[in-house]
């Protein structure tokens, strides 16, 4: 699947035994299994990577990633069926109503009964194993993300800065990421 800043990718869906929504990976390049492979885990983000809302930095970031990965010459990012950070788009338009009423992005999810990010992070590892990749130089500013991936025995050998420039619509988004879930920028 020729991609606009990646011409050379691939895409292999995951599907859970469960039935439920798959996953995917788009390979972009050819990675080697036996080298730490770059890698950006990426949540769905209907608003964001498809509508390109700029109420989140998801869309900067799925676009970005490609763009790098693409011109590092070989990577992997693992497209992850969790909307929202796992509660789903509805509920997740629920949180954003919360927000406009002065909660953070992390008070709206537990005024609505969730945690701060219910996302799970074991699919990554499997499909990282499946796809022969066990190391990997991990795109994130989420050190959650490190650890859970370290946690189900894929090495995070290197973390490697994700960051792109704020707008007036997601600024105290991205601070409370930073505040409140520990982001690194």
């Amino acid at each position: 699947v020729p991609l606009a800043d990646a011409g050379e990718a691939s895409v292999i869906a995951f599907r859970p035994r469960d039935g439920g929504l798959e996953h995917l990976a788009i390979l972009i390049g050819a990675p080697v299994a036996d080298n730490p492979v770059l890698t950006r885990i990426h949540s769905e983000c209907f608003t964001g990577d498809l509508l390109g809302s700029l109420r989140c930095d998801c869309g900067d970031q799925l676009r970005g990633a490609i763009k790098e990965i693409a011109a590092l010459g070989a990577g992997v990012l693992l497209y992850l069926a969790q909307e929202g950070r796992g509660i789903g788009i509805v509920n997740k338009l629920r949180a954003y109503t919360l927000q406009d009423r002065g909660l953070d992005t992390i008070e709206a999810n537990e005024q609505l009964g969730f945690d701060a990010d219910e996302r799970i992070y074991l699919p990554a590892a499997q499909m990282l194993r499946l796809l022969d990749f066990n190391k990997v130089r991990l795109m994130t500013n989420n050190p959650e993300k490190v650890g859970a991936l370290n946690a189900c025995g894929v090495d995070v050998i290197e973390r490697v800065t994700h960051t792109f420039p704020s707008n007036e619509h997601n600024k105290s988004y991205l601070k409370a990421k930073i505040i409140r879930s520990g982001h690194l920028m």
